[in-house]
C-alpha cells in the first residue's frame, strides 16, 4: 500500500499527544497554540497507521510556517523517511497552491534537517533558540 497524505482530524489529536509524550525531551503543545486548534496541518499513513505529521502556520504575508514536526515513535518500517519526505513536499504543494512564497521552520533535530536540506531548504546551521511568553 501507498504512503497517502491528509489533512488532520479531531481524531488525531490523541494520537499526536502521544508521541509527544513519547519522544524524550518533547513536550505537546497545548491545542489552542497549534493551527486549527490542532487541525491546521497535516498526517502522512499507511494502511491507516499514522507515521508523522506536522503543521502549518499561514501569515499575512507570502510566508508559511512549518512546525511541530513529529513522528510515530512506534513506526520502524523502511518508508518512514520517505513518510517524512511526503509530508514536508505535501505542505510545500499546498502552501504553494494557496499562495504563499516562502516556507519557514524552525528544527532542532539533525535527521529532519538533513531532510530538509535534501529538499533543497537552506538550512542556517547557527543555533537558535524559540522564545515563547503566554500573554494571557
Amino acid at each position: 500500500m501507498e504512503l497517502n497524505i491528509r489533512r488532520l482530524e479531531e481524531s488525531d489529536w490523541e494520537t499526536l499527544v502521544y508521541w509527544w509524550d513519547t519522544w524524550p525531551e518533547w513536550t505537546a503543545p497545548a491545542k489552542d497554540f497549534l493551527p486549527g486548534n490542532g487541525k491546521g496541518g497535516f498526517m502522512v499513513e499507511k494502511n491507516n497507521t499514522p507515521i508523522v505529521a506536522g503543521f502549518l502556520y499561514t501569515t499575512n504575508s507570502k510566508v508559511v510556517l512549518l512546525e511541530w514536526v513529529i513522528s510515530n515513535p512506534n513506526y520502524k518500517e523502511k518508508d518512514r523517511q520517505d513518510a517524512i519526505e511526503l509530508l514536508i513536499e505535501g505542505t510545500e504543494n499546498v502552501s504553494k497552491q494557496s499562495g504563499y512564497k516562502y516556507m519557514f521552520s524552525v528544527c532542532r533535530n539533525k535527521r529532519l534537517m538533513e531532510t530538509h536540506k535534501k529538499l533543497n531548504w537552506k538550512v542556517d546551521e547557527r543555533p537558535s533558540h524559540e522564545i515563547i511568553k503566554i500573554i494571557k
